[in-house]
C-alpha cells in the first residue's frame, strides 16, 4: 500500500525552491497539494478583491505546473483544520507538511491543525525557511532576549548566518485517487479590482525575477528611491504568495553581486527582520510595539482627502492614487504616505494599515503593520520623530514631477519642481488648474505634533 502525505500550501504557491514540497515528496509515495480557502481569513475581512484575484491566478497556475508533472491542486472552502483532517481521513495519510508562519493568525492554524489530528496517527511538520529567507528566531541577540529590535545588528547576523540552499523543482507529483475538491476560483468573478492589477503565479513571479537580476537590479542602490523611474523589482506580491523564494532571491542576487545585488539583498534581509518581529511580539499586529502615549486626532474629512488622494500635497496624492489604480505603491511613496497620516494629520496609524491592506495586493500583516508602525514612530526606528516633508520628499525623488504627472493628471501642465507646490501658483499658471487646496498647513502641522509629543 503507498504511503501517502498532505502538502498544506498557505504562502508558498510554487514549485520551485520549495521546502514543504520536497520534504513531503521524501515522506512518501504520493502527496495531496492541498489549498483551504480558510473560512477564518474571510471572518477577518482579510480577503480584499486585489489579493483575492492575486491568488486566483496564483492556484491556477500552481495547478497547471502540477498537472505537468502528472498532479493536481486540490482546493477546498472552510475550516482549515477540519477540511485537513477530511483529506487525511480520506487518504489515510501519515503526515501533513506546512510552512512556518509568524502572525497570530499562523499560529492559532498550526495549533487548529495539530488538534485536529490528534489520534489520528498522523503528524503536523513545519518548516522554517520557507516564507522567508532566514527562519525568525534563527539568530538572536547576546542576553538572553527573542529577537532584534534594531535592523543593523540584524542584518550583521543575518549575513553572517547565511541562506540555506535553493532546491529544485519536481520532476514528478503522484497524488492518490478519489481525492476532491472545489473548482479553482475564477478571477473573472471577482468585483472592485484595481484596474492595474498585476497578473500573479509562479511562472510570471520566475519571468519578473529574471528580468530584474539580468536588468534594472544592477541600477537599484543609486535608482531604488527614484519614483518616476519606478526603479523597483515589484517582486513583493510574489514573495507575498511565495510565488517566488526569497531564499532563491537572496542567493540568486549574491550570486549577481555588485553594488544593485547588495542593496536588494539588504531589502530581503529587511523582509525577515520584520517576520521575526513580529514572531516574537505578534500582538505588534494591532499593538503599539513602542508606546508613544500618542493621543491621535480623527478627522474624518482629512482621513478621506488621504485616501482618495485629495490632500493638496502633489506627491501624497499621487502616491495613493497609484495605491488605487494598481494595488500596489513604490515604497518611497508608502513611507511619505504613511508619514504624511501620522505625523502631519496626525492619525492613529492603524487607520492606514487598514486601507493599505484593503488595497495592496501584497498586503502583509508583517511587513505592512512594522512598517506603518516604523513610520508612525511606535515600532523600531531608533529616530521615531522623524517627519517626511511632502514637498522636500517630491524635489528630491520626484525632481522633474513626472511621477506626479503620471497619477494627478490635473498638474499635467505644471513645469518643473513647481508642481510640488501648486498653492503657490498664480495668474494664467493657476487658472484652470482643478485641484484642492492643502487639507493643513505643513508648519502649524509639525508644531502640533511636536507638543503631542512632548518635543516642544
Amino acid at each position: 500500500m503507498s504511503s501517502v502525505a498532505v502538502v498544506l500550501f498557505t504562502s508558498d504557491l510554487r514549485l520551485h525552491d520549495n521546502p514543504v514540497l520536497r520534504a513531503a515528496l521524501g515522506d512518501a509515495d504520493e502527496v495531496v497539494p492541498l489549498f483551504v480557502r480558510d473560512d477564518a481569513v474571510h471572518r477577518a475581512g482579510f480577503d480584499a478583491p486585489n489579493r483575492l484575484a492575486f491568488l486566483a491566478d496564483c492556484l491556477a497556475d500552481l495547478d497547471a505546473g502540477l498537472r505537468d508533472r502528472g498532479g493536481r491542486l486540490i482546493v477546498r472552502r472552510g475550516e482549515i483544520a477540519r477540511e485537513v483532517k477530511r483529506v487525511v481521513e480520506r487518504t489515510g495519510a501519515d503526515s501533513v507538511h506546512i510552512a512556518a508562519g509568524v502572525s497570530g493568525y499562523a499560529a492559532q492554524r498550526e495549533e487548529r491543525i495539530r488538534e485536529a489530528l490528534a489520534g489520528t496517527g498522523c503528524a503536523l511538520r513545519v518548516h522554517d525557511a520557507v516564507v522567508t529567507a532566514l527562519a525568525p528566531g534563527r539568530v538572536v541577540p547576546t542576553g538572553g532576549k527573542d529577537h532584534f529590535a534594531v535592523f543593523t545588528p540584524y542584518f550583521r547576523r543575518w549575513e553572517a548566518e547565511g541562506v540555506r540552499g535553493t532546491l529544485a523543482a519536481p520532476r514528478t507529483v503522484r497524488v492518490p485517487d478519489g481525492v476532491s475538491g472545489d473548482a479553482l476560483p475564477d478571477r473573472d468573478t471577482i468585483k472592485n479590482l484595481s484596474p492595474g492589477l498585476a497578473r500573479g503565479g509562479e511562472e510570471a513571479g520566475r519571468k519578473l525575477v529574471k528580468s530584474w537580476l539580468h536588468g534594472p537590479m544592477a541600477g537599484y542602490e543609486d535608482g531604488h528611491d527614484d519614483l518616476a523611474g519606478d526603479a523597483t523589482s515589484r517582486l513583493s506580491p510574489h514573495l507575498h504568495f511565495g510565488t517566488v523564494s526569497a531564499a532563491e532571491l537572496a542567493n540568486r542576487a549574491r550570486e549577481k553581486g555588485g553594488p544593485g545585488g547588495e542593496a536588494f539583498v539588504r531589502q530581503l534581509a529587511w523582509r525577515d527582520f520584520h517576520h521575526q518581529v513580529l514572531a516574537a511580539r505578534p500582538d505588534a499586529s494591532w499593538s503599539d510595539y513602542r508606546p508613544r502615549h500618542d493621543r491621535w486626532r480623527s478627522d474624518e474629512d482629512e482621513i478621506e482627502a488621504w485616501k482618495s488622494g485629495r490632500t493638496g500635497y502633489p506627491l501624497v496624492d499621487a502616491a495613493m492614487r497609484q495605491l488605487a489604480h494598481e494595488g500596489w505603491m513604490h515604497n518611497r511613496g508608502r513611507m511619505l504616505a504613511a508619514s504624511f497620516l501620522t505625523k502631519t494629520l496626525y492619525v492613529d496609524w492603524r487607520v492606514g494599515a487598514r486601507h493599505f491592506l484593503d488595497l495592496l495586493v501584497d498586503g502583509d500583516v508583517a511587513n505592512n503593520q512594522l512598517n506603518w508602525q516604523w513610520v508612525a514612530g511606535t515600532g523600531t526606528d531608533t529616530r521615531p520623530n522623524r517627519v517626511l516633508n511632502p514637498v522636500i520628499q517630491g524635489k528630491r525623488f520626484d525632481p522633474d514631477g513626472a511621477y506626479v504627472r503620471r497619477w494627478v493628471p490635473e498638474l499635467a501642465e505644471v513645469e518643473g519642481s513647481a508642481i510640488h507646490e501648486p498653492w503657490k501658483l498664480a495668474g494664467p499658471d493657476r487658472a484652470g488648474v482643478d485641484y484642492p487646496d492643502p487639507v493643513v498647513d505643513l508648519a502649524e502641522a509639525r508644531s502640533r505634533f511636536e507638543r503631542a509629543r512632548g518635543l516642544d
